[in-house]
């Protein structure tokens, strides 16, 4: 019984985008290591930008300064 859980913050991920993670990495799991797709749990937890941070930082600190995670 795979468990696999995504941690994001909390910055609008849509249900649709949810879904499509939830459904990606099921069939990635069910094809790299023949698992069973039935069996298989993915939970996503949002993060508040203030309990995340890297780089010495709030992440809702470094948003304010213009850094995102959006791929350039």
């Amino acid at each position: 019984m795979p468990y696999v859980k995504i941690e994001v913050t909390r910055e609008g991920v849509t249900r649709e985008q949810k879904q499509e993670l939830i459904a990606g990495i099921t069939n990635l799991i069910s094809t790299v290591l023949d698992k069973d797709p039935n069996l298989t749990h993915i939970v996503i937890q949002e993060i508040e930008l203030d309990d995340w941070g890297f780089a010495g930082e709030q992440v809702s600190v470094l948003r304010e300064k213009g850094i995102t995670a959006q791929r350039k």
